[in-house]
């Protein structure tokens, strides 16, 4: 047991109240025990209200009043955004917050009564012993800048998403209405939007001149000016088109569709990255984040909306759990299984790290150094897909150390520990 779990089951003691609560859409149940786990409260329903949550806080006074508590402990498992508002109450009135693995409640329900039984309120007694045994994160409570990063992060991915979709519908119609047009134009730039928003269909060419054609696109917004190059390599393979000629009206209708949502998306992807990029450099790492040569603006809004702050944290090991990246091997006797990463944490930024060192790999001198060491060194070579994992592990490292030491990335520094590339950088 290592000295954090010390800690954290020396922080219970008999003057602590410990309260478990199962989080829930509409009525969370939460139960109160001592340091011994003993039962001090039966578990009672707290309504997601104002009037629930001050119920819960008055409850909470009340039972140290009555069992001579003078501190509390209240925890929960992390579902999703359910919890937030209750977890806000409290940390605004300074009550302690902790969180509990899902996954360690799936386990441990079954200890006191060897039954599959689950229920809300078997759910916070099983929480509330967790809680007294150690068995607890300290989550974070983000605010400010770390918040909006948040927000906006998670907003700007689910409109990537969107416009992705969007493309793969746009590519389907044009197959099947529009062959020709996917010849001309590899992707969807805004003049092959223009010619989609107001020529969807070959059949829409038909008794237009360039020039009709030109002032045509002229009206789409965002296009300063019209190349009609593409257009005119276009016409004439409209004569020979094997577009579907059925369905053609409904077809128009849902192209022209596609077409005004993604220049839509585009206008607010636009917009929102031009906010977070201002955000983000108006934070103090930004400094020392921006110092590794391959990480752009927006791979440190993604890392930083996961990560928060890294001066929050005391160790880069840390961050590894955060991430999923600590190494789990099942060996018995004289077995010894194969390691293979834990994949317990934030799976968001675990993917995020990798789509870092990619890059890294190829156009930071030191990363691909590092990445050629440890798939070529003599003993105990890793497969490429193993180096990138240790490299992921390896930029956590200097990320936290950076921003800790307030300075810029130092090539040498990085690979100071490994003799032979350090007198070769």
């Amino acid at each position: 047991m290592n000295d954090t779990q010390n800690q954290k089951i020396m922080q219970v003691t008999e003057k602590t109240l410990v309260v478990g609560i199962d989080i829930a859409k509409k009525t969370h149940y939460a139960c109160m025990v001592d340091e011994r786990g003993l039962l001090l409260k039966k578990p009672f329903p707290v309504f997601q209200s104002r009037q629930g949550f001050e119920f819960l806080r008055q409850e909470i006074q009340r039972a140290m009043k009555e069992f001579g508590k003078t501190d509390v402990l209240v925890g929960a498992e992390p579902t999703g955004h359910y919890g937030l508002d209750l977890r806000q109450f409290l940390h605004e009135r300074k009550i302690p917050f902790v969180a509990v693995q899902t996954i360690h409640v799936k386990r441990s329900k079954e200890l006191d009564d060897n039954l599959q039984t689950k229920n809300d309120k078997k759910d916070a007694i099983v929480i509330a012993k967790l809680i007294k045994d150690g068995r607890y994160n300290y989550p974070r409570h983000l605010q400010d800048v770390e918040a909006e990063l948040r927000v906006g992060s998670t907003l700007r991915n689910r409109l990537v998403e969107e416009r992705s979709a969007l493309k793969n519908k746009l590519i389907r119609w044009t197959d099947i209405y529009f062959p020709e047009f996917r010849q001309v134009f590899g992707s969807f730039g805004k003049m092959a939007l223009a010619v989609l928003e107001y020529t969807p269909l070959p059949v829409d060419f038909d008794g237009k001149s360039v020039e009709d054609l030109k002032a045509l696109y002229r009206q789409s917004d965002g296009l300063r000016s019209v190349q009609m190059a593409s257009v005119k390599k276009l016409i004439p393979l409209l004569g020979t088109t094997i577009g579907v000629s059925e369905g053609t009206i409904m077809a128009r209708l849902e192209i022209q569709s596609l077409t005004t949502r993604f220049k839509q998306i585009e206008r607010e992807l636009a917009v929102l990255e031009k906010e977070l990029t201002e955000m983000v450099q108006a934070t103090d790492e930004y400094m020392y984040l921006s110092s590794i040569p391959g990480i752009a603006n927006p791979t440190i809004i993604d890392l930083l909306s996961e990560v928060g702050s890294f001066t929050h944290y005391k160790h880069p090991r840390q961050l590894e759990k955060l991430a999923g990246l600590m190494l789990r091997e099942s060996s018995s006797g004289q077995h010894r299984g194969v390691k293979r990463l834990s994949k317990r944490g934030r799976r968001r930024l675990r993917a995020i790290l990798y789509r870092v060192a990619l890059p890294l790999v190829k156009h930071n001198p030191a990363f691909r150094q590092l990445h050629l060491y440890y798939t070529t060194r003599q003993e105990n070579p890793l497969k490429k897909k193993e180096s990138m994992v240790v490299l992921c592990r390896k930029l956590l490292h200097v990320l936290f150390g950076i921003c800790k030491s307030r300075t810029a990335f130092d090539p040498q520094r990085m690979i100071q520990d490994i003799p032979a590339l350090a007198e070769g950088l």
